[in-house]
């Protein structure tokens, strides 16, 4: 489990606090998304957990170990991937053989599943590759890792249509009982039926921490027609297709999917009340 006790954090030279008190639990066996606007500290959560940056105050846990310590243990069981990385112009072999000494779970059999998935040869030479082919290998490499946290900021932005179809099923098939994955991303709809958990960030707080399950059980989403339109609307925008609309779900309700879009943007309309 990674613990986030009581943090607080600022970049250096800024007034501002990016968090302030901050608390939260990340579980295993979950695939987290984490939303909020831009400027809420998204990425920079992620880089607090993976220990590249330090909290001003309060500490982050990562199975007992202090993130910021930055021990080897730990490092050997967290990958991040970033939305911007440089990858050397070197054969993937050559990449592989570099870095896979770090992560004693590494495995090729994973590795080159996840290449076929994304179409990409077994061996290429990244300097090659388009920008969307070298983020497929990078995402490869991570899964491959097989490390007990898996953290990746905005990671279909650059792929294609079909990359963002491949990038679902490969986290989808390598998803195990053990491993938790923390996705921060503005494409909710890149990865939304993926999600099983959802975090949304306020300034300093978190405005939601609610599994799907959760939010099915408490809301309903559909689309009505302005005669259908009343009070039992919490929240609604026009759509092509009529109002797309959340309902608190009443009993006999049927369950519908959760749309992370309109969800969002209803709870960041809301000045009072959280969802745990």
């Amino acid at each position: 489990m990674i613990d986030v006790q009581n943090i607080s954090f600022k970049y250096k030279g800024q007034k501002a606090l990016v968090f302030d008190g901050f608390r939260l639990q990340l579980e295993e066996n979950r695939i987290y998304g984490l939303l909020g606007k831009n400027g809420t500290g998204k990425s920079t959560l992620l880089y607090l957990l993976s220990g590249l940056l330090r909290p001003t105050q309060g500490t982050i846990y990562c199975d007992t170990v202090a993130a910021h310590t930055r021990q080897p243990e730990m490092l050997s069981n967290i990958f991040l991937v970033t939305e911007e990385f440089e990858m050397p112009a070197i054969r993937l072999s050559e990449y592989v053989k570099l870095y896979k000494p770090f992560y004693p779970n590494f495995s090729d059999d994973i590795l080159q599943g996840c290449l076929a998935d994304f179409e990409l040869p077994a061996d290429v030479h990244l300097a090659e590759l388009s920008m969307g082919q070298r983020k497929k290998a990078y995402i490869a490499f991570a899964m491959a890792t097989n490390t007990k946290y898996l953290l990746m900021d905005e990671p279909t932005n650059g792929l294609d249509i079909p990359s963002k179809s491949q990038f679902r099923k490969v986290i989808a098939q390598h998803m195990t009982e053990e491993r938790t994955v923390a996705i921060s991303t503005h494409q909710v709809h890149d990865v939304e039926q993926m999600l099983d958990h959802i975090l949304m960030l306020d300034r300093h707080s978190v405005l939601m921490n609610a599994s799907i399950q959760d939010i099915q059980e408490q809301y309903t989403f559909e689309y009505r027609t302005p005669q259908q339109m009343d009070d039992s609307v919490l929240y609604a925008e026009p759509t092509l297709q009529g109002n797309a609309v959340i309902t608190k779900r009443q009993e006999g309700d049927s369950e519908t999917q959760v749309n992370l879009e309109l969800l969002f943007n209803y709870m960041t309309t809301q000045t009072a009340g959280t969802i745990q």
